[in-house]
Formats: C-alpha cells, sequence, structure tokens
C-alpha cells in the first residue's frame, strides 16, 4: 500500500469561519521507506491569520500575498494522493479543513480520491492512554530529534510524523521481516537438500477457523491487526 504522510497548516482553527490553508506537505512511502517524492506549497489564503496562529506558524501575509491559491494546485494534489492511504496526526483538523478547501471549488471530499485515511494520533492515545500525544511529546517519547521545530510547519512535522509512525509501527516491521527471514530460510533448505514437499491446502473448516482469529486480532487491537491490512492491500 502507497502511504502519503500528510500536513497542514492554516490561519487558524475554524474552517467554518472562514480559516484557510496557507501549507500543505505530503510524502509519500512505499514498504516502510521515503521514494523521495513529495508535494509542497505554500498558499496565498486572502486573508490574515489569527495571531495565536501566526505565532504557531509563523507565515506571513507579506510572505504569502505572491503564492497560488488552493484551486491552483488542487488537481496537482489530488492526483498525488490519488489511492493512496494517507496518514495524518489529528486527522479530522486537517481533512475538515482540506474538506472545506475541496468544497469551495465545486470537488469532491478528500475521502473520494484517497484509499484511507489513518490518524496516528487515535493510534498514539491507543498506546499510550491518558498521556501527552501531541507531535513534540511523541518525539520525546520515541527519542526523535525535533530541535528544528522552533515553528509549525507542514514539511517538517510531515518528515517528523514519518519517525514518529515508524516507531509506533516497530513491531509490525519486525514481524514482516522475521516472515521473510523464514520464507527465505525455508527456500533455501529446499534447494541445499533436494527436499520434495508437498504443499497441503487449508480445508474450508481451517480457513474458517483462520479468519476467525484475524477478526479476533482485528478487535483487540483496535482495528491494527497487520495480516487484514495485508489481506485488504
Amino acid at each position: 500500500m502507497r502511504q502519503i504522510f500528510l500536513d497542514t497548516e492554516t490561519t487558524g482553527l475554524e474552517a467554518t469561519l472562514g480559516h484557510r490553508i496557507i501549507e500543505i506537505a505530503a510524502l509519500e512511502m512505499l514498504d516502510r521507506k521515503l521514494t523521495g517524492s513529495y508535494f509542497h506549497r505554500y498558499l496565498n489564503p486572502g486573508r490574515e491569520s489569527d495571531i495565536g496562529a501566526l505565532k504557531i506558524h509563523g507565515l506571513t501575509s507579506a510572505f504569502l500575498e505572491d503564492k497560488e491559491k488552493f484551486g491552483d494546485i488542487a488537481q496537482e494534489l489530488l492526483e498525488f494522493i490519488d489511492g493512496a492511504e494517507l496518514v495524518i496526526h489529528n486527522a479530522p483538523f486537517d481533512v475538515n479543513f482540506l474538506n472545506h478547501e475541496l468544497g469551495l471549488i465545486k470537488l469532491q471530499s478528500l475521502n473520494q480520491y484517497c484509499h484511507s485515511i489513518t490518524d496516528t494520533l487515535n493510534m498514539a492515545k491507543e498506546l499510550y492512554p491518558g498521556k501527552k500525544n501531541n507531535l513534540n511529546a511523541l518525539c520525546e517519547r520515541y527519542q526523535i530529534d525535533n530541535s528544528r521545530r522552533t515553528l509549525h510547519g507542514a514539511l517538517l512535522d510531515a518528515e517528523l510524523l514519518v519517525d514518529v509512525y515508524i516507531a509506533m509501527t516497530r513491531g509490525q516491521e519486525n514481524l514482516l521481516i522475521e516472515t521473510e527471514i523464514l520464507s527465505s530460510a525455508s527456500h533455501s533448505v529446499d534447494n541445499q537438500n533436494g527436499l520434495q514437499l508437498t504443499l497441503l491446502k487449508a480445508d474450508i473448516k481451517e480457513l474458517e477457523l483462520h479468519a476467525q482469529q484475524l477478526e479476533m486480532i482485528q478487535h483487540e487491537s483496535k482495528n491494527h491487526c497487520l495480516w487484514k491490512r495485508l489481506e485488504n492491500s
């Protein structure tokens, strides 16, 4: 599954109050490795940022006044995320703003263009209930260097989110690696010793039991069963 790690900066906290996106960044990942392909734009929102928001991102109206409008870059953005799983920290915030921007130019909502949306804030809350789970707290928890984050920026935050996501899902990566090693070792033994192994396929009852086991794991892990995700992709 192709994954896109996405972040935005905005003029304020509420799209319904007329606030707009002023920066958007998206990084592409395949097989848990960044491909080097990315999308990054600063945008002219056509309005001032709230004082509180300006203190967070530092993107002044003077800096943004000659930048493109969202409508100018929308098609390129949608082509970049097409069919991918979007990974976003506090996804409802960014998704609400993106849907608002898409609606202003008479386009469909975000979920019509991507495969799925994963909220890493929800993932973190399930792993660390009752603790701070903002990006800075997660970077500190996983010993990820965020010293450059003196101000919030969509591109830097998307890069940090990649590191946080890899750290949070490290067990799944190890499981995949172990599976690959076992598969490789088995193949090596067959070749070296010339063994003729008979492949026995699971019968219907065994398949049903396997499916029930996966559903139980999916429920217990709150929809983070690796094998279900592999089946779906």
